[in-house]
């Protein structure tokens, strides 16, 4: 984990001043996610790469009745997530840990072992280790609960132009859009018995995926 924590804090360290307000306009389908969610009442959420802890704030915002979780690798980022989350009156619903996405121990960081509801927006195509942060978030999932996934498609519908543009974009943050994970999602969502929704959005720019029994 340090030394991914390391690479992320220095990607991070400045850029998470203004990080929500300049992804915004790339980052599509994560309100799309957060409406999904509709965790029962006392339930868990539990979001995976949490970043700035924007996506959390939306959903506590959206879910009063909910408890909310949220995990991440970098140090300076959770820095910024707690100040926001603090700001937002939310801290008594909302608790950051640090930890690595595919291996974190979720009793020793948030006293639990599953959720209720998991997401994960955006981070799979960041994290060299995905497939093993896909299973690990699969097995944290309570009886009956669903996991949440919104990141970048196959690009299928855009033009050449700008697909090439956006790959160039995305490299200079190592952001990997990765077409392996809805296989992935696919092969996991058969082995466990559960269905899996998958819907691509915006000519192929982004999907939004649940898995649930």
């Amino acid at each position: 984990m340090q030394d991914a924590a390391i690479l992320m804090d220095k990607m991070y360290r400045h850029q998470r001043h203004i990080y929500d307000l300049t992804r915004k306009p790339y980052l599509l389908g994560r309100d799309r996610l957060i409406e999904s969610l509709a965790p029962p009442s006392g339930g868990s959420v539990l979001e995976v790469g949490c970043g700035t802890a924007r996506n959390l704030i939306c959903a506590a915002r959206t879910y009063r009745n909910a408890y909310f979780y949220g995990v991440d690798v970098s140090s300076v980022m959770l820095a910024q997530a707690q100040r926001s989350v603090d700001r937002a009156g939310l801290a008594e619903r909302i608790t950051l840990a640090q930890g690595d996405a595919s291996s974190f121990d979720p009793q020793a960081l948030f006293g639990r072992r599953h959720f209720d509801r998991i997401f994960i927006s955006y981070a799979l195509s960041m994290i060299p280790p995905w497939q093993e942060t896909l299973v690990h978030a699969f097995d944290l999932l309570s009886a009956g609960g669903s996991l949440h996934v919104v990141d970048f498609g196959d690009q299928a519908g855009m033009p050449i132009w700008f697909r090439r543009a956006l790959k160039n974009w995305l490299d200079l943050f190592d952001v990997v859009p990765r077409v392996e994970i809805t296989r992935e999602l696919r092969a996991e969502t058969r082995a466990r018995g559960l269905m899996l929704s998958h819907q691509a959005l915006y000519r192929g720019y982004a999907f939004h995926a649940i898995a649930q029994a």
